[in-house]
């Protein structure tokens, strides 16, 4: 398995956009947060050990070799989307019934 080689930082901009930000090691996080512990109960085995940060919402599994971490904000903001997009339902197509053919009654 491979370990999570880029964190991605995920918060809201003074102008509401969105912001992100990579960086290829964690000791680069510590600059703006501080860790309060490692993520050991993560689904996805390469999170394992991977540091929590206070203030931030994570780590959460982004493709193969990416650690994401968001705001709370951010967080509530992308779960609602996530929420509320319904899948297309698929029409399925029914084929005609044929109807069965009777065999005549015989008379005896």
């Amino acid at each position: 398995m491979a370990k999570k080689e880029v964190f991605r930082v995920v918060t809201r901009a003074t102008d509401g956009s969105l912001k992100i930000r990579d960086f290829h090691s964690a000791e680069l996080i510590f600059r703006t947060h501080s860790q309060v512990g490692t993520d050991d109960s993560s689904t996805d085995l390469d999170l394992r050990g991977m540091p929590i940060f206070r203030g931030l919402i994570g780590p959460i599994p982004e493709g193969k070799n990416i650690a994401r971490y968001e705001s709370p904000d951010v967080f509530e903001l992308m779960t609602k989307e996530w929420a509320s997009n319904k899948p297309r339902r698929r029409r399925r197509r029914t084929s005609a019934v044929q109807p069965e053919e009777t065999a005549p009654a015989s008379s005896n």
